[in-house]
C-alpha cells in the first residue's frame, strides 16, 4: 500500500524504490563487536574530548560529565548509556514533497549523495571548478532518480563570493532541484536561522519548517583525534533551536587522524560519534539525531585518503554494524572511488563499498553516488550510472522472499509435465515487476544487437540519461514561493535555469 500511495502522490515521472532492511552481513563477530564498543566507552570515560565550548561543557558537567586536569571532558558509562536510551531510534525525515519522506533507523537502507567536491568534468575530458548551476543540475538528477532517496549537497559552488552567498544559494539550489529530503552544511551558526526563514517561505509561512523539517543540518561536530569542533557544536545548537534534524559527522582517517588498525579506528570513531550524541542530548534530550560515522582510510604509501579500498568497505560496514547494534540511526560512507572517471575501477570500487555498507544495514549511505577522484569530483554521468548500480544493490539486500505462493509445487508439476517452461505462467507475469529489477543503463542486448546499434558505450547512455532527467525544470516549488524567496534573498541561480 505504501508503495502504491507513494507512486500515486509523487510528482509525475518520479518513482522511488522503497528501502530494504539490511544487517545480514556482520563483519564483526559478537566478541569483537562487544570489545570495540567497550573500547569506545572507555575512550569517552578515560580520555574524553577536548575543546568543548564552555557553556556546553557546563551543561554536560551538570548532567554527569567530568573535566580532567588537562581540561578534557570525560563521560562516564552511565551518561553514555543514558544518551543512548534517550536517543530517537527512528528519525523521520520528511521531503519537501512529503510523500518522499524517510524513516531512518533499524537498518533500513537509504542511498544518498554527500561531500564537498570542488570540481566537475568538463566537455574536453578534463575538470573545471564546480559552480552553482552544477549543484542545481546534480540535485535535479537526485530528485528524479529512482534509487536515490535523499540529497546531501555534493559540491561546493566555487562561483559564490562570500560564505553567506554559498550557504544561502546552496540551500536554494538543493531545495529547488530536489523534492526529497535534503541536507546542507553551514559556515557559521548565525546562518542557520536565516536559512530556516528561506525554508519557511518555501513552505508557505513562518514556522512551517519546524512542522515539516525537510532539510538536515550536516554538522561536523568533531575534529579527530578526540576533539570537539567548537563552531560545529555552535551550529548544532542553532540547528536544534530551529528544529532541524541533525546528521552529525566524524570522518577520521585511519593511519593519520585515527589509529592505523581498523579496530582502533572504529573504536575512536564510535567514541567521537557517541560524544556528539551525548552533546545533542545535553542540549535537547531525544532530539532527532543521525550519527554519520564514516571511517576513512589512508593509503599509507602516500598518506592520501583512499575511498575505494577494501579496507574502506569493511570499515564502513563495521561502523554500520556497531550503530545498528546500539539501535542508533546511522550514516556511513561508501562509493568514494579513487577513479577519476566512471570507468571499470570506479565500477568495482563503488560496487563493493556500497554493497557491503548496505548489506550491513547502514540506514543512510552518504557519498554513495556521483563522486569521483577521492571525493574531489562530482559527475552527473557517474550519478546516473550509480543510480543504476544501486537498483541492483538494493535488490540484493531484499534477498530471497518467501511468500505464500513462492513455492508452488502444483505449478512446477504442471510445467514439468507440460510445456517445459514457465514463460507463460500467471506467476511469471505477476512477478515480473516485483521480484526482478531491470537496469536503465546497463546493456543487456545481444552482442549483435549492440553492434547494430552503433556500439553505444555506458557513458553515451549516461549522457543521454542526464539530458532526459534535466530537460524540464522541477515543479515542486510553487512559483509564488520561489518569487518570495528571490525577493528576500540574493539568489544567484538564474531564473531561466530554474
Amino acid at each position: 500500500m505504501a508503495r502504491r500511495a507513494r507512486e500515486k502522490q509523487a510528482p509525475q515521472g518520479i518513482r522511488v524504490t522503497l528501502p530494504p532492511q539490511g544487517g545480514t552481513f556482520r563483519p564483526l563477530g559478537p566478541r569483537r563487536l562487544e570489545q570495540i564498543t567497550q573500547a569506545a566507552f572507555d575512550i569517552l570515560e578515560k580520555i574524553g574530548m577536548a575543546d568543548c565550548p564552555d557553556d556546553v561543557a557546563a551543561l554536560a558537567i551538570e548532567q554527569g560529565a567530568r573535566r580532567r586536569g588537562d581540561g578534557r571532558l570525560c563521560f562516564p558509562k552511565g551518561m553514555i548509556e543514558g544518551a543512548l536510551d534517550r536517543a530517537m531510534k527512528q528519525v523521520n525525515l520528511p521531503g519537501y514533497v512529503e510523500d518522499f519522506g524517510l524513516n531512518i533507523g533499524g537498518g533500513h537502507v537509504h542511498i544518498g549523495t554527500g561531500g564537498a567536491a570542488v570540481e566537475v568534468p568538463d566537455d574536453a575530458g578534463g575538470f573545471r571548478p564546480a559552480l552553482l548551476a552544477d549543484l542545481y543540475q546534480l540535485m535535479q538528477i537526485v530528485g528524479r532518480a529512482e534509487n536515490i532517496h535523499y540529497g546531501v549537497r555534493p559540491i561546493v559552488a566555487r562561483d559564490m563570493e562570500t560564505p553567506w552567498d554559498l550557504d544561502a544559494n546552496t540551500a536554494f539550489a538543493c531545495l529547488k532541484g530536489c523534492p526529497k529530503p535534503i541536507g546542507i552544511s553551514f559556515d557559521t551558526a548565525q546562518h542557520v536561522p536565516r536559512i530556516t526563514q528561506m525554508f519557511d517561505l518555501a513552505l508557505g509561512g513562518e514556522g512551517r519548517f519546524r512542522q515539516q523539517p525537510f532539510c538536515m543540518g550536516i554538522i561536523v561536530h568533531a575534529v579527530s583525534p578526540l576533539r570537539f569542533a567548537p563552531e560545529g557544536v555552535e551550529i548544532m545548537k542553532a540547528a536544534i533551536q530551529a528544529g532541524m534534524p541533525l546528521q552529525i559527522c566524524t570522518a577520521a582517517q585511519a593511519g593519520a587522524t585515527s589509529p592505523v588498525t581498523l579496530a582502533g579506528a572504529l573504536a575512536q570513531g564510535l567514541a567521537e560519534s557517541l560524544a556528539g550524541l551525548i552533546i545533542a542530548n545535553v542540549l535537547s534530550p531525544g532530539f532527532p539525531t543521525i550519527l554519520a560515522f564514516m571511517p576513512f582510510i589512508s593509503d599509507l604509501r602516500t598518506g592520501a585518503m583512499t575511498g575505494g579500498s577494501g579496507e574502506a568497505a569493511v570499515a564502513n560496514a563495521a561502523a554500520a554494524q556497531l550503530l545498528l547494534n546500539l539501535d542508533i540511526p546511522s550514516t556511513v560512507s561508501a562509493g568514494m572511488t579513487d577513479a577519476k572517471e566512471p570507468d571499470a575501477q570506479a565500477g568495482y570500487e563503488k560496487g563493493y563499498t556500497v554493497a557491503l555498507a548496505a548489506q550491513a544495514g547502514a540506514d543512510m549511505i552518504n557519498l554513495s553516488v556521483g563522486m569521483l577522484g577521492s571525493l574531489m569530483v562530482a559527475s552527473p554521468e557517474a550519478l546516473v550510472i550509480d543510480d543504476d548500480m544501486c537498483a541492483a544493490i538494493l535488490r540484493s539486500v531484499r534477498g530471497v522472499e518467501l511468500t505464500d505462493d513462492a513455492l508452488d509445487l502444483e505449478m512446477i508439476e504442471a510445467v514439468a509435465s507440460g510445456p517445459g517452461h514457465y514463460l507463460g505462467e500467471a506467476q511469471t507475469l505477476a512477478r515480473m515487476r516485483t521480484e526482478y529489477v531491470y537496469p536503465t543503463l546497463a546493456d543487456r542486448q545481444s552482442v549483435q544487437e549492440w553492434q547494430d546499434a552503433g556500439r553505444p558505450s555506458l557513458i553515451d547512455r549516461a549522457q543521454e540519461r542526464v539530458r532526459a532527467l534535466t530537460a524540464q525544470p522541477p515543479t515542486h516549488l510553487p512559483k509564488d514561493r520561489e518569487a518570495a524567496i528571490r525577493a528576500a534573498f540574493d539568489i544567484k541561480l538564474p531564473k531561466d535555469l530554474s
